[in-house]
């Protein structure tokens, strides 16, 4: 949803998907209040937390909604989607499971989300030793569905800040400063950086602004 605000000029829902266990949640308090616990229990139902920042000269709040990854919590997908326009999908480097469900969560994406959804894939826990997915793995699976990529540490306060920005940075492009909002004409060099409008963008319009951190 967007929608001008008393103390921003838009707001924007984000949700934040992936497997039970993946940080989630730590990713979100770590942006929104430079917080991290190791002893986080994993979420029930929703969660939901807000930031408020300038991009591109805008002033944005971030609606950041986080949710279980149990299946148990599936059937409250619709409304959990409900009016966002950017999602990020977080795995576990050190978990192989949780990047092979990604596709699981695109699909969801692409089932329950209504009009235009940024999305960007996140690699959680890249502090880890423990490290069965590698960046090239990552960013070849990233390239090939054409998303953004971006590895992150939300205990060491690694590329957080950037990933969300990033994500919002797209989603501004596309719903407040795109030559379809405009009236301008399409930069051609610049229009792999707007992401797509569900049934609307081709594919080649998908998220790609992010590199691999």
């Amino acid at each position: 949803m967007e929608r001008r605000t008393g103390d921003s000029d838009y707001s924007f829902k984000l949700v934040i998907v992936g497997d039970s266990g993946v940080g989630k949640t730590n990713l979100l308090t770590r942006f929104t209040r430079n917080q991290f616990s190791l002893n986080s229990r994993n979420t029930v139902g929703f969660n939901n937390d807000q930031k408020t920042l300038t991009i591109e000269g805008k002033i944005i709040r971030a609606e950041i909604w986080d949710t279980a990854g149990q299946e148990r919590y599936r059937s409250m997908s619709p409304s959990f989607y409900r009016g966002s326009v950017g999602a990020l999908i977080v795995y576990d480097v050190s978990n192989k499971e949780s990047f092979d469900n990604i596709h699981k969560w695109i699909k969801e994406i692409n089932t329950h989300a209504e009009g235009v959804i940024a999305t960007l894939i996140i690699g959680n826990k890249s502090d880890r030793t423990d490290r069965v997915v590698f960046t090239e793995q990552a960013n070849e699976f990233a390239a090939k569905h054409k998303f953004g990529l971006i590895e992150t540490s939300a205990m060491n306060d690694v590329n957080v800040v950037k990933a969300f920005e990033a994500l919002l940075q797209n989603i501004v492009q596309l719903r407040i400063t795109s030559p379809e909002s405009t009236g301008q004409a399409p930069d051609t060099a610049n229009s792999k950086k707007i992401v797509r409008e569900r049934n609307s963008l081709p594919e080649n319009k998908r998220c790609t602004c992010c590199g691999s951190g």
